[in-house]
């Protein structure tokens, strides 16, 4: 069960605080699409919180289209983009709701069996003739004010698929999408709700990957001595904000926490001097180690540096290639 962790004497509110730790978990996939999530007074045993407080929480993920309720039974992950399935407007699917499920289960499995696209499209020539026009165009969309998390998953994506990815700045979707309809759209679970607002009326699918569940880096830090300085440094500076909040949520005031974009090498530099643990992404791990690298003679002990694996979930991977016909 995922634990959640409130430091009440924290500047960040209480409610704050536990809608991020909630929707990493939701976009971690810790509480996959279907997940109920705990009643408010489940929650308000394991966090101290007042249970008014738990269902505006609750409320907000809702009116960010990450859960819904349902009555009289509770709070559940909703299934997003592709997960809910086609999103053609058949007149055939409200007849038979399970349908496009069927064909697609069994198109994976004919995939994995070595069946190619043009031998399955005379069973399923729909469906493939679907997937062979979304293939051919992978769209990787985030707000501009956060483009670094785009950039992530598309450096991410290029390296996994070996296909072009393009990045979009989710104000300009509308306007990419008309030019060429056609196409996958694939973003965070963070930004899924706006993807699928511009997306679907153009009956263009949205994909959301799962993010790491940065299950090692979190142990490190619950693991870190009382006053240890802990640096983190990323692309993204949406990603910056959450890790934040969620290392404050877990420690509080015991971990003293610095964090720098890739672009400001001034905090870099003063990063790498002081801290005595460093947490970096991949695309910042060069600019990190050269970092240490000129401040050596400044260093009296070079901080451990961790950099994470991926952003990426590597599940979100294996079911992009499987609907972008890649296995």
């Amino acid at each position: 069960m995922v634990q959640f962790y409130i430091q009440p004497d924290s500047d960040i509110p209480a409610s704050n605080q536990l809608f991020n730790q909630i929707r990493f978990a939701i976009a971690s996939r810790q509480f996959p699409p279907g997940h109920r999530l705990p009643s408010t007074r489940q929650l308000a045993m394991q966090t101290g919180l007042h249970r008014n407080t738990i269902s505006k929480v609750y409320r907000q993920l809702e009116e960010n289209g990450l859960v819904e309720a349902q009555a009289g039974s509770g709070i559940y992950v909703r299934a997003l983009g592709h997960e809910g399935g086609s999103r053609l407007n058949s007149p055939i699917l409200k007849h038979y709701p399970e349908a496009n499920h069927i064909i697609q289960r069994g198109l994976d499995e004919l995939l994995s069996q070595g069946c190619t696209l043009n031998e399955a499209r005379e069973l399923f020539l729909a469906e493939i003739d679907w997937r062979l026009r979304c293939s051919a165009r992978v769209l990787v969309t985030a707000p501009t004010q956060d483009i670094g998390i785009g950039q992530l998953m598309a450096q991410e994506l290029e390296q996994s698929l070996r296909i072009p990815v393009q990045l979009v700045p989710l104000e300009q979707l509308a306007d990419t999408i008309g030019q060429v309809p056609s196409g996958t759209v694939v973003t965070s679970r963070y930004f899924i709700g706006q993807a699928e607002a511009v997306a679907a009326p153009k009956s263009v699918r949205v994909i959301p990957v799962d993010i790491y569940d940065y299950a090692r880096e979190i142990a490190l830090v619950q693991k870190l001595p009382k006053g240890t300085y802990l640096g983190i440094v990323s692309l993204s500076a949406g990603l910056l904000r959450a890790t934040e909040v969620i290392i404050h949520s877990l420690r509080g005031e015991d971990v003293l926490v610095m964090t720098a974009q890739l672009v400001d090498e001034y905090k870099i530099n003063a990063i790498v001097r002081s801290a005595r643990v460093v947490i970096c992404d991949q695309a910042s791990e060069k600019a990190v180690k050269t970092a240490i690298q000129a401040n050596r003679e400044d260093i009296i002990r070079p901080p451990q540096l961790l950099c994470c694996e991926n952003y990426i979930g590597g599940e979100s991977i294996n079911l992009l290639k499987r609907e972008l016909g890649l296995n």
